[in-house]
């Protein structure tokens, strides 16, 4: 059996009792953090189910199930993941790779971005399509979290914009850099979706020491976040109550850096 659970949203104590207890009965425990930062300490969660949990990399799941994940079909393994084990799309591309080798699978879920971005004031069932904003590189510039912002916008949805983790270099993108990629998208589109007047909502941390700021991009851009993970949101149509709840998290002018 393989399981893939959740590890929740911030640290090691988000994990629930049901994935505790299959990680104390699991024959070999791996944790990936390259889909999400993980804020915890794995020495402790290892020192909790008395057992050594190896970290392994993208390549390790993706190009090289084989040798660690699937290395022993007939045994117990426990794949440990940050967030919901669903949420990162590549994670079903383990389940098909397991049920093509035979090997029966099971998701603990935990608690995600998805779940947690209600805390806003921002009613989960108005969010339209998620999107991730890509370090730009050479001769690269994708534009598409521009145009799905676009379509959400006309349907009066909310907009979740995921921002990109490069976890072998250590560097996950800010909001202040997600949101100068925007506008630098704005500048070479000019549907006047993302300006510097466009309100929107910056979240980090959230499910732990989380920071919830909400203001015009200019606004935002220039607030200190502090430690990843970070996202952005841009409000849709606002029911009065929505409105309400976002005033808690104006941006005043102490919380600029």
């Amino acid at each position: 059996m393989l399981y893939l659970i959740g590890m929740g949203l911030y640290d090691e104590r988000d994990i629930s009792l049901k994935g505790l207890d299959i990680l104390k009965d699991s024959d070999r425990i791996y944790a990936e953090f390259y889909t999400n930062i993980f804020r915890g300490d794995i020495h402790k969660l290892k020192i909790a189910v008395g057992k050594e949990i190896t970290v392994v990399g993208r390549e390790d799941i993706e190009e090289k199930p084989g040798e660690n994940i699937f290395r022993d079909p007939k045994i117990d393994v426990a794949l440990l993941v940050p967030g919901d084990p669903m949420v990162a799309t590549t994670h079903s591309n383990i389940i098909l790779e397991a049920h093509k080798l035979g090997i029966k699978t099971r998701i603990i879920h935990a608690s995600s971005i998805y779940s947690a971005v209600s805390e806003t004031g921002l009613q989960t069932y108005k969010f339209g399509k998620t999107t991730t904003i890509p370090f730009p590189q050479k001769n690269y510039f994708p534009t598409s979290p521009y145009h799905v912002l676009r379509d959400n916008l006309r349907t009066g949805l909310h907009t979740l914009l995921l921002l990109d983790v490069r976890a072998e270099d250590k560097h996950y993108m800010s909001i202040g850099e997600a949101a100068d990629i925007m506008l630098r998208m704005e500048e070479e589109i000019k549907d006047s979706v993302f300006k510097g007047d466009t309100f929107c909502v910056g979240v980090a941390r959230l499910g732990g020491d989380q920071v919830i700021k909400a203001g015009d991009v200019d606004e935002i851009k220039c607030c200190d976040f502090g430690k990843p993970p970070h996202a952005l949101i841009v409000p849709g149509r606002l029911h009065f109550m929505e409105k309400e709840m976002l005033e808690l998290y104006r941006v005043d002018v102490i919380d600029h850096v």
